[in-house]
């Protein structure tokens, strides 16, 4: 049996040295899941999903400024609990704040 030195740093001592692969460790492989392929494929390489890659940093602070004034409006007027509703009229895209029912208890 080896002699064990003394005072090494851990990567001293793990140099060398490799796991091998079993059924306990296989799931910490770093490959891709391929379940996520289409979703990665979606994605650019930014992490952004392709339906926002047009939203400028600018327009997306817009968009955030303008609910957070509509989420501050109903809260004036006592709606907590509201959904916010998309559609699209001809080139427009209305945002619209729909309150949710009160839950029956």
């Amino acid at each position: 049996m080896a002699k064990i030195k003394r005072n090494l740093s851990d990567a001293d001592m793990l140099k060398g040295w490799q796991e091998e692969v079993s059924f306990e460790n296989d799931i910490y492989n770093e490959q891709a899941n391929p379940r996520n392929v289409s979703r990665q494929a979606k994605e650019k390489r930014d992490g952004k999903p392709f339906h926002s890659s047009f939203l400028t940093p600018e327009l997306e602070e817009k968009i955030g400024r303008a609910l957070l004034e509509l989420k501050l409006e109903l809260y004036k007027q006592g709606v907590v609990d509201f959904n916010i509703k998309v559609s699209r009229s001809g080139g427009q895209v209305i945002l619209s704040a729909v309150p949710q029912k009160a839950k029956q208890v």
